[in-house]
């Protein structure tokens, strides 16, 4: 059984700063990719930014040059640190780790609101 849980978000002015966490526990394949996926209401979730083992990372458009993600393999958990957020980035934020199987941690709200 493998776990996430999450932790950092909250609500912050635009241009503001959030860095997100997850801690991953259990059985977890040694070959894995985890990510940060988000989900605003009424949209279908999407991918933020992943790293795979090795460190090779994956951005979706709107976060590169914003959000960088990073990983401690020895710790099992994934950070990334969002910089100068926008009202448009307000969304729930999943932790992901996806091996043969996909897991999700339980998700943490981020909003950008003045």
């Amino acid at each position: 059984q493998v776990q996430l849980v999450e932790s950092g978000g909250g609500s912050v002015q635009p241009g503001g700063s959030l860095r997100l966490s997850c801690a991953a526990s259990g059985r977890i394949s040694s070959i894995n990719v985890m990510g940060w996926y988000h989900q605003a209401p009424g949209k279908e979730r999407e991918l933020v930014a992943r790293i795979f083992i090795y460190g090779t990372t994956t951005y979706a458009d709107f976060a590169k040059g914003r959000f960088t993600i990073s990983r401690d393999n020895a710790k099992n958990t994934v950070d990334l640190q969002m910089n100068s957020l926008k009202p448009e980035d307000t969304a729930v934020y999943y932790c992901n780790l996806s091996t043969r199987y996909n897991y999700w941690g339980q998700g943490t709200q981020v909003t950008v609101s003045s």
